[in-house]
């Protein structure tokens, strides 16, 4: 799989992974790690309607939001099919 970047706010949070509830120390402490370290796992989201679908990564995502950051690594992978 190739790790490419996509802008953040082209990414679309389904509601199930909006609905989880987001620890805000561990957004804090991701965040300082990935000033430190970068970012080192990607995201994995798919494509659908113009826009990359989280699979993955919800926290990884949100660290960056609030680092400010404009796109974040991730990787894309098809559908699945059910």
């Amino acid at each position: 799989m190739r790790v490419v970047d996509i802008p953040i706010d082209k990414i679309y949070v389904p509601l199930g992974k909006r609905k989880q509830v987001v620890d805000e120390d561990k957004v804090l402490a991701l965040a300082e790690d990935i000033l430190e370290n970068g970012q080192t796992t990607p995201i994995y989201v798919r494509v659908g309607k113009g826009r990359y679908v989280l699979v993955e990564g919800l926290y990884r995502v949100e660290a960056l939001k609030l680092l400010g950051e404009s796109h974040i690594e991730g990787n894309i992978v098809q559908a699945r099919k059910g």
